[in-house]
């Protein structure tokens, strides 16, 4: 059990968690707001789907890594250079292949159930086709062009928020889209920053991550920027009335968000830059909880 729970790398799977909790969360609140209904049979089978996609991804993602020999070449740390179950020969490639597309196609049904029972569920479609194409195409393709963390900012950041909430609510809002930045923002971070340590064996199989293309600096500071980003969008959502004012709870992680910042700065050291990343995975988690968590507490005030 122990080499199929490292393949399918269980410590990053509360990411899926959290933005299952995060899309229902907005939908909640908009149902005890404006009058409406919630159905938490329907969150908790999304959060299912999202947590196969995301097991699917993972797992994908380790297979094309050993087969183009980059799993042999990163420096492993906590937070990248994968799982180490396929270079260790715990599973097979075949295995973990096979692994990453059954997860996939179980998440199958629970997309189809929601097209069909859903008044409007056509216009889910949409959202799960580019979410595929943006797990199957992250690897041999996405990973190959500039800038490809907006594929992961998009395809388990924004879209599994947008698609907890349509869900429920059978629509999309502008508040929704607004809601979804964050997550945009966060996840698209969370792979720009554990990219750092595989730069250069990301660079020998022809990929271009932004610590390659731009150079460690500059990517510094795209980070360091879209990481102060979060907070300026989250504080422009209540001031301009899309999210509610309990959603300021989520700035309690700003210092958390500086020592990330701080400790990437010195990315030549890895004593410093591993604790960064630790720190920038808890902001990861933490603030979209606390969104939701202040989309509840709007709802129940």
């Amino acid at each position: 059990m122990k080499k199929w729970l490292m393949v399918i790398r269980v410590p990053f799977l509360p990411l899926s968690v959290v933005l299952a909790f995060l899309g229902a969360s907005i939908a909640w609140y908009g149902a005890k707001a404006f009058g409406g209904e919630f159905n938490i049979g329907y969150a908790l089978l999304a959060g299912l789907g999202i947590l196969l996609v995301h097991i699917s991804v993972d797992v994908l993602n380790e297979y094309s890594d050993y087969k183009s020999g980059v799993d042999l070449e990163t420096k492993r740390t906590p937070f990248s250079g994968g799982s180490g179950a396929l270079p260790s020969g715990l599973i097979s490639p075949r295995q973990a292949l096979w692994l990453g597309i059954a997860s996939f196609l179980l998440a199958i049904p629970i997309g189809v159930y929601f097209v069909i029972t859903l008044d409007g569920g056509w216009m889910l479609v949409p959202l799960l086709l580019v979410a595929a194409l943006c797990i199957f195409l992250y690897t041999p393709f996405i990973l190959k062009t500039r800038w490809p963390e907006w594929a992961p900012g998009l395809g388990m950041g924004a879209l599994p928020v947008m698609g907890a909430y349509f869900v429920q609510t059978g629509e999309y809002t502008w508040p929704l889209v607004i809601a979804s930045v964050p997550s945009f923002i966060l996840v698209h971070n969370l792979l720009l920053l554990n990219e750092f340590p595989d730069a250069e064996a990301d660079g020998k199989a022809g990929r271009k991550t932004t610590p390659i293309t731009m150079g460690k600096s500059k990517a510094i500071i795209v980070y360091s920027v879209m990481t102060v980003l979060v907070y300026l969008w989250i504080i422009g959502g209540v001031v301009a009335g899309l999210m509610p004012l309990c959603c300021l709870i989520a700035l309690l992680t700003l210092p958390l968000a500086i020592k990330a910042i701080l400790g990437v700065l010195k990315y030549q050291d890895m004593s410093k830059l591993v604790p960064a990343m630790g720190s920038n995975v808890v902001v990861v988690l933490l603030t979209q909880l606390l969104l939701g968590i202040g989309y509840i507490l709007a709802g129940v005030l």
